[in-house]
């Protein structure tokens, strides 16, 4: 992705001036989501193509490998009908010439071309090792095949498997990349389709319904309970609590009234308000975020390939040999000197073909891919598994991530004269009619502990201060310091006690029953059961963890201190996350972002590996390279686990195969022959490819057996509880 793309009307402009403004080339809203389509069209087109050439290469591969190798009967397939003429065998040849021609051309055609545009810019890279190895084998095996009489005895063999095998493997693995690209572009779609598409605006007295393209600034809009905000604004009229938690990733609702602004694409929950419109199309905060997933994307730099960085070096000095074997062979070698340096110079080129360099990384990838998945992890591609591999710093949101992400009951703490069961009950009876999450929560959480709560005679919930209801007979009292005070009720026996929950980031609520304290009841975000185990094998492994989170300081240090976190990040807002994740990188540091928010998107994008919670938003998953389908933060900790193993393993493959090659070619230049009366073969250059292969399959076979230390028995949970205060 390039430039990112413009969203809604200009800078000053409202919808009136764009429909004249985009007639003369200004993009609105209605046309963002086209190149975003576009190119996720464009994505699906090459990986289909590339998927067509693999499977034509790996059809063709079938019977080219079939009739390759007649010193090897068990594999030969003409030898099951009998003893053939080498007139047969050599017809079979020139069939396997004429099939895997195509190969080269239509499979292959995309390494040619590169190497041909990697020559212009005076480089060699991958391309050019495939392309000449492929074009070397194709066309030793063709002239072997239609003139063998020219070649030393027992050299006039074909080698068109390595043409078609090594194009099929390697088209395979580029497919497998774009379509890992081609996922890019949903999370853009996703985000724009979380804005709601009409609005209720105030036109002339009357409430209309409109799209909410049309809403410009300063326009009254009106939200009733369970409507999504079309766009950002400030109250002007009511008062409700809004779940925020789409943008902010902060899982309570937060209480609005006259003068508190709201965001687009939030919901609103229980109240109704009237709102004025001070941002629309490209300045909503949703836009906004919109446009820093783009330019994350657009900018991501991509990783270096090892392979590539070797192949820079080695393909020139394979070619220098080649050529310097032949001119040594065809000056002062033995007769037919032609003839003795066409072999020594096509074997050189022979072994040294990407077959096992080709197949070392994917090998490697795929099998750490596939036991990441085991555990139900989510590696959208090799290259966040081989940047996760160097990662030294991994920042974690706090909600939904370190903890639940939603209210529960923590504390219920009575005062002298009251019990546990007792203040559970009465607390959960007076909130039993509302539609309050920490009600809700405190509800459930009553009745998970035994508490039945009843259905009060009488409720009123008094905004800004907490609920009254009637309990069997008593009159009860639940909220905050402000309801006390207006009662007139001593709160000097749990004001300690408030304190100290404050303290611990739990939200805390005084009860009183028939006017005197009755208790204290807590309810806060819990940290998941797993989250300090799995920080401490993150520390353990050298890693820097960091805590980032738009909750206010004291939470915030409060959840680091249960969970072992050193460095926090708190009340960052949600367009900061990702310069945050910015600055760090800036430092020099490789950072793995873990979070499961919309928020948290241009931040999973900006950083080197991003690891979305699997229990999150789509759109988080979307812009992640790592998904956590399990919702623990033990994934992350095997993810930068099983990345680091992979690459120990890739890198062990790669240089294998590259050890078998550059051990190979001085025998295939025949440095032996003077001492030794020693020339390899053609066909003992492929047994060498073929035993670098195994030796790669087999070393990346280990990885089956990896264990992590990230994947120990959890630790019991434990239980709420409370004491007299």
């Amino acid at each position: 992705m390039g430039t990112a793309r413009r969203i809604g009307c200009p800078v000053g402009m409202n919808r009136k001036e764009v429909s004249s403004v985009s007639a003369v080339g200004v993009e609105t809203r209605a046309h963002v989501d086209e190149p975003v389509d576009t190119e996720t069209a464009e994505h699906r087109r090459e990986y289909r193509t590339l998927m067509a050439k693999f499977w034509f290469a790996a059809i063709v591969s079938v019977p080219v490998l079939l009739v390759a190798y007649p010193e090897l009967p068990w594999l030969y397939v003409p030898y099951l009908f009998g003893d053939v003429s080498e007139g047969t065998v050599r017809l079979l040849w020139a069939l396997s010439g004429l099939v895997t021609l195509p190969v080269l051309f239509y499979s292959g055609r995309q390494f040619f071309t590169g190497a041909w545009g990697a020559f212009k810019h005076h480089m060699a890279d991958m391309n050019t090792l495939i392309a000449l190895g492929t074009s070397a084998a194709w066309l030793y095996s063709t002239v072997a095949t239609l003139v063998p009489s020219i070649f030393p005895e027992g050299t006039a063999v074909p080698f068109y498997d390595v043409t078609a095998v090594v194009t099929a493997l390697v088209v395979l693995g580029q497919a497998i990349e774009v379509r890992a690209r081609g996922q890019t572009s949903q999370a853009i779609r996703k985000l724009i389709g979380l804005q709601a598409k009409t609005a209720r605006v105030l036109r002339d007295g009357r409430e209309v319904d409109v799209s909410v393209d049309e809403v410009e600034v300063d326009d009254i809009v009106v939200v009733r309970p369970g409507e999504k905000i079309p766009v950002d604004g400030v109250i002007v009229e009511g008062q409700s609590a809004v779940d925020e938690s789409m943008i902010t990733g902060e899982s309570l609702p937060v209480d609005k009234a006259v003068g508190d602004e709201v965001v687009g694409a939030t919901m609103n929950t229980t109240g109704s308000f009237k709102f004025r419109a001070t941002k629309v199309g490209k300045d909503t905060t949703l836009a906004q975020i919109v446009k820093m997933v783009q330019d994350a994307m657009g900018t991501k730099p991509p990783i270096a390939r090892l392979a590539d960085v070797i192949s820079s070096y080695f393909v020139p000095s394979v070619m220098i040999i080649a050529l310097a074997a032949f001119a040594i062979w065809f000056t002062f070698g033995p007769s037919p000197a032609l003839a003795y340096a066409v072999v020594v110079a096509v074997t050189v080129l022979i072994i040294a073909c990407p077959c096992a360099v080709g197949m070392a990384v994917p090998l490697s990838m795929v099998a750490g891919v596939g036991k990441g998945a085991e555990h139900g992890i989510l590696i959208r591609h090799g290259e966040a598994l081989q940047t996760s591999a160097a990662l030294t710093t991994v920042v974690l949101d706090k909600t939904g991530t370190i903890t639940k992400g939603k209210p529960e009951l923590t504390d219920a703490v009575p005062a002298p004269g009251f019990d546990v069961p007792t203040l559970l009950h009465l607390a959960a009876s007076a909130d039993r009619p509302s539609e309050h999450p920490l009600a809700q929560a405190i509800v459930s959480g009553a009745a998970a502990q035994g508490a039945d709560p009843s259905d009060p005679s009488s409720f009123n919930a008094i905004p800004g201060h907490g609920v009254e209801a009637v309990v069997d007979g008593r009159r009860v009292l639940l909220g905050n310091r402000k309801l006390m005070g207006r009662e007139g009720i001593d709160t000097a026996s749990v004001d300690e006690v408030v304190q100290r929950l404050q303290g611990e980031g739990k939200t805390a609520m005084y009860a009183a029953v028939d006017g005197r304290m009755a208790g204290v009841v807590a309810v806060a975000d819990t940290v998941k059961e797993d989250s300090v185990e799995a920080i401490q094998v993150m520390k353990e492994m050298g890693l820097e963890v960091v805590m980032l989170t738009g909750d206010n300081e004291r939470t915030a240090r409060a959840i680091a201190a249960q969970v072992g976190v050193d460095r926090v990040l708190a009340e960052v807002l949600p367009e900061d996350k990702a310069m945050e994740v910015h600055k760090l990188k800036a430092g020099g540091k490789k950072v793995g972002m873990v979070g499961d928010g919309i928020n948290d998107a241009p931040a999973l994008v900006e950083a080197d590996v991003g690891f979305a919670i699997g229990t999150g938003t789509d759109v988080a998953i979307e812009a992640a390279d790592v998904t956590l389908m399990s919702g623990s933060l033990k994934g992350v900790a095997y993810a930068i686990e099983i990345s680091r193993a992979t690459m120990r393993n890739a890198k062990q493959s790669l240089a294998g195969a590259f050890l078998y090659n550059t051990a190979g070619i001085p025998i295939a230049a025949g440095v032996l022959f003077p001492f030794f009366g020693v020339l390899l073969s053609p066909l003992l250059a492929g047994a060498a490819m073929a035993a670098s292969s195994v030796t790669v399959v087999s070393n990346a076979n280990r990885l089956r057996f990896f264990k992590a230390r990230s994947f120990r028995e959890p630790a019991p949970a434990g239980h709420l509880g409370g004491a007299s205060a």
